[in-house]
């Protein structure tokens, strides 16, 4: 469909953030809006408030910073005036960029807040929001951008958000808009607002309303486009889900002779919380339809025991396992975990990574396609298609967040509809949970083996940093172990490798010069990182200085002290994770955030963890703190990318629509509806959501 001033070039850009048709156009929301409909005039100012203003460029500057610098830069200025003969200046730090783009005779409408300036005691707007608007009517009607509440939208490539604006209304006035997808028994009972009446209000609210209810997404246009969004991806997660039930899987039996290897196999006597979940695990394999299950347990919950368990009955059943793990860091420590627990009952395990050498590869894929082994460990060298699996019965995912749904399709496919299951130490928010693992069943394992204290956390600042030393000396003298870590800066692992090199150093020639210190960073050789962990492991090593290679999977029962340098750089799931690397004996362990520098949010960070302990109160935080979109600092997450709804703010309607989505698959008012639900389904699914086709 044709919206006029979208040629080729434009419509390219456009597609870059993934608007390929009207209905995209329409969907892509403001993020926030100005009320243009009072606009103020310069001479009636006043210190303090918030005001947008329109007004012409009459002079602008690039300002040098400091008195003795020999180039321009750092600071634009624009001197604005209007028709009521006030004048104002416009200021952006290191704005020199802007000297292209704003010059005097232009006309602009900026927001911000209204200050003045000494001793001149002019008015002034400090890095204001701005719009170039235009001088006559040749790309759109001027009413579009003033004299009323005007939506912004966040800029596509070049494309600014006055464009947007103005193709937003062109679509809105002469383009088609499609049916109202949502069917109408829904609807009409909810109370929720016609389609078009619901695009017009998000993007050109009605003369009077609330700005601040349009910025809090709160209008029922807003509301109404919020739950369609929603449940869809719930119905698209509910038929996922419902034809998963409906495929030929696996009938695993639990015999009494299984019964005894797993008695045989465990270390020690499982928890309630263990037995409870095993139960679930061995329900679904014994069921008829393949298991699609999220086993979830904070970190030292017992996972890894469970998984091993539920592997015993897949093999005793006459099948293979695989285990799927994010670092080749982890994959080791799981190989070594299941050939401790495995040894017991005679059953090889072997280690598939990338770092292998062609000819071992070769070797390890034969034994895996002829059989020879039943249970593979692997990262995602597992996932290519040379990899091919004699009799798959169960895929395991560990840290499921960190593949993504395809990756998790494409395990699924080495076998005959093997079970699935989904291990994550990442304590996971409902409202996410209902996102991302929303076509599992979910097991939690809600308590921790016997013994086991709380660790203790404490913040130490930087300069203060030899009390960290000092408690990690005193465990030490204890016989203890510690962990001292760096945070890997994105895209600059090496910085980080120097920074752990340098400290380990310190450590070792000035610290602790009596200990041995060992270091660990992901550019270390495989077999490397295997000494290095196996040193420290046997209690060889004393102290041992990481990147964060070790925030999961690494399990050394003595070591009693984590230090973390830069701590104000990490997330707080991340800095869960790592703490959990600590506090898995029974003596009492230690967590130390060392921090240079404090902002707000970190500092709420830091304050978070020093009082909590549990860990779905710490990812309620988290996810509050950052968001879901930077929820695991990953892209690889399989989080829907939705347009509208946000899983934080929308708590209440997620809830509605997973609801409304489930009766509406489970019993549609009509066949008319179910036809075209499942139609919708199809053709947004894979499309708005990236995740696998349903129908």
């Amino acid at each position: 469909m044709y919206v006029k001033g979208v040629g080729p070039a434009r419509a390219a850009v456009l597609e870059t953030k993934g608007l390929h048709t009207v209905g995209d156009l329409l969907s892509y929301a403001p993020f926030r809006y100005e009320d243009r409909s009072n606009v103020k005039s310069i001479q009636s100012l006043a210190p303090g408030e918030m005001a947008t203003v329109l007004a012409r460029i009459h002079s602008a500057t690039t300002l040098r910073i400091g008195r003795f610098s020999k180039r321009p830069g750092g600071m634009f200025e624009a001197v604005l005036t209007d028709n009521s003969g006030g004048r104002l200046a416009a200021k952006w730090f290191n704005g020199s960029f802007l000297a292209n783009i704003l010059v005097p005779g232009m006309t602009l409408a900026v927001y911000g807040r209204i200050e003045t300036e000494t001793p001149m005691n002019r008015l002034v707007m400090l890095h204001p929001e701005f719009e170039i608007l235009p001088e006559d009517d040749d790309e759109g009607d001027a009413s579009l951008h003033t004299g009323r509440i005007v939506p912004i939208y966040e800029a596509v490539g070049k494309i600014s958000t006055k464009v947007l604006r103005l193709l937003t209304n062109r679509a809105l006035e002469h383009a088609a808009i499609p049916p109202d997808p949502l069917p109408e028994s829904i609807r009409a009972r909810l109370g929720l607002v016609p389609l078009r009446e619901a695009l017009h209000g998000i993007h050109f609210p009605a003369p009077g309303s609330d700005v601040r209810v349009w910025n809090e997404s709160r209008s029922p246009g807003h509301q109404r486009l919020i739950f369609e969004e929603l449940f869809w991806l719930e119905c698209g997660l509910a038929s996922k889900r419902s034809q998963a039930r409906q495929a030929d899987g696996i009938r695993f039996a639990l015999t009494d002779g299984i019964r005894k290897k797993l008695k045989h196999m465990l270390p020690f006597k499982p928890t309630a919380a263990q037995k409870r979940v095993l139960g679930e695990i061995a329900q679904d394999m014994a069921a008829p339809q393949p298991m699609n299950r999220l086993l979830q347990g904070d970190v030292g919950s017992g996972k890894t025991l469970v998984a091993a368990e539920a592997a015993v009955i897949a093999i005793e059943n006459g099948y293979q396992c695989v285990l799927l793990a994010p670092t080749e860091l982890l994959a080791a420590q799981h190989h070594l975990a299941f050939k401790k627990l495995f040894g017991k009952l005679g059953y090889p395990v072997i280690l598939l990574t990338g770092s292998q050498s062609p000819k071992e590869k070769a070797t390890l894929k034969r034994m895996i396609a002829e059989g020879i082994v039943k249970m593979v460990i692997g990262t995602h060298a597992v996932l290519t298609g040379d990899v091919e699996f004699h009799k798959l019965g169960l895929a395991i995912v560990d840290e499921q967040h960190r593949f993504g749904v395809l990756q998790r399709l494409k395990l699924f496919e080495k076998g005959v509809h093997p079970d699935v299951l989904v291990m994550t130490a990442t304590p996971i928010p409902r409202t996410l949970a209902l996102t991302i693992y929303g076509d599992l069943d979910t097991s939690l394992i809600d308590e921790l083996p016997p013994g086991r204290k709380p660790v203790q956390t404490i913040h130490v600042p930087e300069p203060k940093i030899a009390k960290a030393w000092e408690l990690v000396r005193g465990q030490l003298r204890q016989g203890r172990q510690a962990y001292v870590v760096y945070p890997v800066i994105e895209e600059a692992e090496t910085v980080s490798m120097k920074a752990a090199q340098k400290m380990h150093e310190h450590l070792s020639a000035v610290e602790f010069p009596e200990y041995k210190v060992g270091l660990l960073h992901g550019k270390l050789r495989a077999e490397d990182r295997e000494r290095v962990m196996d040193q420290f492991q046997r209690g060889e090593t004393g102290i041992l200085v990481s990147t964060t290679v070790i925030e999961v999977g690494v399990d050394v029962p003595n070591a009693s002290v984590m230090v973390i340098e830069h701590a104000e750089r990490f997330g707080l799931a991340q800095l869960h994770q790592l703490r959990g690397r600590v506090g898995r004996g029974a003596s009492q362990s230690y967590c130390v955030l060392v921090t240079s520098s404090l902002g707000e949010p970190a500092r709420e960070r830091i304050r978070t963890m020093v009082e909590s302990n549990d860990g779905f109160h710490i990812a309620e935080m988290d996810l509050r703190l950052r968001g879901p979109g930077e929820f695991f600092g990953t892209k690889q997450s399989g989080l829907p990318a939705l347009r509208i709804a946000n899983l934080i703010r929308d708590r209440e309607l997620l809830e509605l629509a997973r609801a409304e989505a489930q009766a509406f698959i489970a019993a549609p008012p009509s066949e008319e509806d179910s036809r075209r639900a499942l139609a919708h389904i199809r053709e947004h699914w894979q499309r708005r959501y990236g995740l696998v086709q349903v129908g």
